[in-house]
């Protein structure tokens, strides 16, 4: 079977990347932008960074800002309105998972109008033509929604999250400049880090890994190891470190899919709205622990990305421990919780593992699963 690799056919990378976005504008001939940013980005000036390009050019746009954290399927509905409202001809989507997510499903709903319904989105929709031409400028470093075909719609009737992948959603140009990161405060920092990490980890263990990705991936994972201490700090290194390392894990898992990390969050995002990287930190090395057993060697080779000394000497049981460890060790120094015992009810741990066993991303887990064992998994977190 062939391995398929789909990537943004243009990117901007470093301090200053955003000053091309009005170039490629005016070289296309566009005429007017509709701007999917969050209120927060929008009330702290970030999404003035990039509009006021737009204004010193003549550049002409509507915002659009009907976003939640967790995008639902109505901010889709209504946005898909705003835009035919507005008679623009493309998107620029300033933000991070959420903005972006939500421009990627009302771009493919305007070019393919058979799929208003969002829920038809769900899974690997057969779309036929590509979204609506957009340029994704992220300003948190975890998601990596600029460079991949993957977005995430919160359906709040139904308490749950499903996934859409679609390689018509991919942005046409990625702009990642990390200027745009740089006023998120630690938190988020924290957790769009932890998520980047994730990605990279699950992705490298994924069924579905091979050569070029597990190549990503495990850059990935060293530059986030080497550079998300110092983004949450505040320095401008590691927030230039964190804009590389989120794209790059990007770039792998996009192709080959991720685990039960991101099944398990998805549940937690849902029902309770916990911000997707927390649900992911905490997760991963309970779900590391889980999959070691299915890992063969793989664990040396993330331990060593990890900064861990000595791997090459450590048997299996070592290495792969001190891959847990240095996961746990990061978490905890950015301050991300420990445990879910702060989220979770008890009373919902059946409903959460049927949830996590349906999603879109739990075939890919290195090893099979059950609900019963996600069942555990989280009651193992309380």
């Amino acid at each position: 079977m062939a391995n398929r690799i789909v990537l943004n056919p243009i990117s901007y990378h470093g301090k200053g990347a955003i000053e091309s976005i009005v170039p490629e504008v005016q070289s296309r001939g566009l005429k007017k932008a509709f701007v999917c940013s969050d209120p927060d980005l929008l009330r702290f000036g970030v999404t003035e960074k990039v509009t006021k390009l737009l204004d010193a050019a003549g550049c002409a746009y509507e915002v659009y800002s009907d976003i939640k954290p967790n995008p639902t399927i109505e901010n889709v509905q209504t946005g898909v309105a705003a835009y035919k409202a507005s008679q623009a001809d493309y998107i620029i989507a300033i933000g991070g998972g959420s903005s972006m997510d939500t421009a990627k499903a009302i771009g493919i709903i305007i070019n393919n109008p058979e799929f208003a319904d969002v829920r038809s989105l769900e899974g690997v929709a057969p779309t036929k033509n590509k979204t609506v031409f957009t340029i994704a400028v992220p300003t948190t470093a975890g998601t990596a929604a600029e460079v991949t075909i993957n977005y995430v719609i919160t359906d709040v009737e139904k308490k749950r999250k499903f996934v859409c992948v679609d390689v018509h959603d991919i942005p046409e140009v990625a702009v990642v400049d990390p200027d745009m990161m740089s006023t998120m405060p630690k938190g988020l920092t924290a957790a769009t880090g932890m998520d980047a990490l994730t990605h990279a980890i699950e992705g490298f263990t994924t069924r579905a890994a091979w050569d070029m990705t597990d190549m990503f991936h495990l850059k990935a994972i060293e530059i986030i190891a080497g550079s998300l201490r110092d983004a949450v700090a505040g320095k401008a290194d590691g927030f230039e470190g964190m804009a590389l390392g989120q794209y790059v894990a990007g770039m792998g898992f996009s192709n080959v899919g991720l685990g039960i990390v991101h099944s398990m969050a998805h549940c937690l995002g849902a029902v309770y709205d916990t911000p997707h990287g927390v649900a992911n930190a905490i997760l991963l090395p309970t779900i590391m622990e889980y999959n070691a057993p299915v890992t063969g060697d793989k664990y040396k080779y993330i331990a060593a990305a990890m900064g861990v000394e000595g791997v090459e000497k450590m048997t299996v049981e070592e290495y792969r421990k001190a891959a847990v460890d240095a996961v746990k060790q990061l978490s905890a120094d950015v301050g991300i919780p420990a445990d879910l015992k702060q989220i979770v009810n008890p009373a919902d741990l059946d409903f959460l593992a049927e949830s996590a066993y349906a999603d879109a991303c739990r075939p890919g887990n290195p090893r099979e699963t059950s609900v019963e064992d996600m069942k555990a998994l989280y009651m193992k977190l309380l």
